[in-house]
């Protein structure tokens, strides 16, 4: 029993010295393991006679009590150490000055949609998408354009074949077919997104942005029409008035058709829009022509509808005085700065649709 004393001591010895968690592990498993010495002791206990044996095994359990609380403590110790030595490698020095922040400011265009779908969510209208890769039958046959119409030629559509299946939409009306082949009536739905056409200048971009709307329903008429038309006007340019009115024009999918001006004055060289005594045009509209709804599978004589598009980057520069419709895509940060919006100003009719951030 001497002998396992000198042992015990000896290892007690070695857990005094500075270890790394591999090196308690090992004396733990040269003790207690399998083959281990504190093991192999009480495996001889089974040779030796009753008496002695129960002597044997209350020393043998305590020095093994011993050297575990040894080396529970020292595997404690170490683990705190390790603790120590990292956290003071990762210490952060919190006197130093924090890293600017720039908060990033809402995109014009992104808060006009955002405007637009405020209004007219209020007055009943749902709001679909659709994708910018279109057939030809959607953006074209499906909505009564002839095929000798100019829209059509390559030079004004970004055909995607040579046989002319498939373009980037011109417009979002495609939408609109969309969600009448898919439903059925009524249908109230506005139809935000990009379009795109091969144009480009001051005032055009190949790629823009639209948001055409849809009313079908029985006993729809332009009266309707203007209604939507003028509470939608006067909430997005925050006016208590406006005048506004119908010219006679030509679409192959409205019948009659009609392009919206509107009345504004010009003041310290900025435009009002309101009560003056020029005229601006904004939108196109007329009542759904009834081949339109016959391709849709929608009977024109049970329903009717009028339907509207208006460009939506030219009603964000109207608004709010943007000169440059390509400055919109030129990511220059100076510019959307200036023009761009609070990320958590969301524009509604009651807490107000455009409360512009100051720089």
């Amino acid at each position: 029993m001497s002998d396992i004393k000198k042992i015990k001591d000896e290892y007690l010895n070695k857990l005094k010295e500075d270890l790394d968690l591999n090196g308690v592990n090992q004396i733990k498993t040269d003790l207690f393991g399998k083959n281990g010495i504190i093991s192999n002791e009480f495996k001889k206990l089974a040779s030796i006679g009753v008496d002695e044996r129960k002597k044997v095994a209350l020393e043998l359990n305590e020095i093994k009590n011993e050297l575990q609380n040894v080396i529970s403590k020292k595997n404690k110790d170490i683990d705190i150490r390790e603790i120590n030595l990292k956290l003071q490698n990762e210490k952060v020095d919190i006197t130093l000055p924090e890293r600017s922040f720039h908060q990033g400011k809402i995109h014009p265009v992104s808060q006009v949609i955002d405007e637009i779908a405020s209004i007219f969510s209020e007055i009943g209208f749902n709001i679909e998408e659709g994708p910018d890769v279109e057939s030809e039958y959607n953006n074209f046959t499906a909505l009564n354009t002839p095929d000798n119409h100019p829209a059509r030629d390559m030079h004004d559509t970004f055909y995607l074949d040579n046989n002319k299946e498939f373009l980037l939409r011109t417009h979002t009306s495609p939408v609109q077919v969309r969600t009448m082949l898919k439903d059925k009536p009524p249908f109230k739905i506005i139809a935000p997104g990009r379009t795109y056409r091969s144009d480009s200048d001051q005032t055009h971009t190949p790629m823009f942005h639209q948001v055409e709307g849809l009313h079908i329903d029985k006993n729809i008429n332009m009266g309707h029409l203007k209604g939507c038309l003028n509470y939608f006007i006067k909430e997005f340019f925050e006016v208590d008035k406006i005048k506004m009115r119908f010219r006679p024009s030509h679409f192959p999918f409205t019948e009659p058709s009609a392009e919206v001006d509107i009345g504004y004055e010009i003041k310290d060289g900025k435009i009002i829009i309101g009560e003056g005594d020029k005229w601006l045009e904004i939108l196109g509209c007329g009542m759904v022509h009834p081949n339109v709804l016959k391709n849709v599978k929608v009977d024109p004589s049970k329903y009717q509808g009028y339907a509207f598009g208006m460009g939506i980057d030219r009603l964000g520069m109207l608004k709010y005085g943007i000169n440059d419709l390509r400055a919109f895509f030129e990511t220059d940060y100076r510019w959307l700065n200036h023009f761009g919006f609070d990320p958590l100003d969301v524009p509604s009719s009651y807490r107000g649709l455009s409360r512009w951030s100051l720089p």
